[in-house]
């Protein structure tokens, strides 16, 4: 069961990576690097290179959550992180660009720092089957708030906002959209045999909500960046803030964890994030995109 579950992670990870690259480039072709509206989001859903990618993410989240069910988060998690690296080869070959050492260096820090912290997570938590209504609608108001910021963000900035926030915003979105999924989920499959009527309103709500935003983001960065970024955060930030919820909120960390431990996560979490920063700067794509802008200022 173990070895079948890194297969479907393996090819998860392939999916994930292909799709965000023919994502990436049919935004980047319907918008010439310029923000995504709506109209341009139509266009998108008759385009069939968008369409293809958009099945292959599907297919790789499938396959991804098929695999956590199967085997130890600790095993699946970490192998998420290669659809960065294939990407990165993918997307650099596609443009006719070359990796730069600060690219590498970034994603390396990626990979490592989030590896470690899923490591250092899964030993140090608990599962929470008993998750209160309080905690769940503790979950939900942060959620909105959430929404409420990038949300604003998104109309008040929407020309000046740098790939590195869209992303961080869909990051931050589906974290809590895969904490309110499970729990949705533990809702579904009670023993009482209500189903859905276990399922409070607003949960449904907060979902929706935080899943149309997010993939709106999603889409924003691919037009405004490398799809290197989007799926670095996807698996880099997306389980840290899922991780994190479970900790502070759903109190799923062990009593007896020292100090130590938190830090080293910390430390991790920290490592992953600042090269998920150094990606959105100094990604060859980003760099080629700042000289051709200089340019034509110079022209000016």
């Amino acid at each position: 069961m173990v070895w079948l579950a890194v297969l479907l992670a393996v090819l998860g990870a392939f999916c994930l990576a292909f799709g965000a690259q023919r994502q990436g480039s049919a935004v980047k072709a319907d918008t010439g690097g310029l923000a995504l509206n709506t109209h341009g989001l139509l266009r998108l859903a008759r385009n069939p290179r968008w369409v293809f990618g958009l099945l292959l993410l599907c297919v790789g989240m499938a396959m991804n959550a098929v695999a956590l069910v199967m085997a130890p988060l600790t095993v699946v998690q970490p192998i998420g992180a290669i659809a960065l690296v294939i990407t990165t080869v993918v997307n650099t070959k596609d443009q006719g660009l070359s990796m730069n050492r600060a690219t590498v260096v970034a994603i390396s820090a990626c990979v490592t720092g989030s590896a470690l912290f899923v490591v250092l997570a899964v030993n140090v938590t608990q599962e929470n089957h008993n998750v209160s209504a309080s905690d769940e609608l503790t979950i939900v108001l942060l959620l909105a708030l959430a929404v409420g910021l990038f949300g604003t963000l998104a109309l008040l900035f929407r020309h000046r906002m740098s790939a590195f926030v869209y992303i961080l915003g869909a990051g931050v979105l589906f974290g809590f959209v895969a904490v309110l999924t499970r729990i949705i989920g533990r809702h579904l499959l009670d023993s009482n045999g209500l189903f859905l009527l276990n399922v409070p309103w607003y949960s449904v709500v907060a979902i929706a909500a935080a899943g149309v935003l997010g993939s709106w983001f999603v889409q924003n960065a691919y037009s405004n960046g490398p799809p290197d970024l989007v799926i670095a955060g996807l698996t880099v930030i997306d389980p840290i803030v899922g991780i994190a919820i479970g900790i502070v909120i759903l109190g799923e960390l062990r009593p007896d964890v020292q100090a130590v431990m938190a830090i080293a996560m910390g430390t991790a979490a920290s490592l992953a994030i600042v090269g998920v920063i150094a990606l959105s700067r100094h990604h060859p794509e980003v760099t080629k995109r700042k000289k051709d802008a200089r340019k034509a200022v110079g022209r000016s």
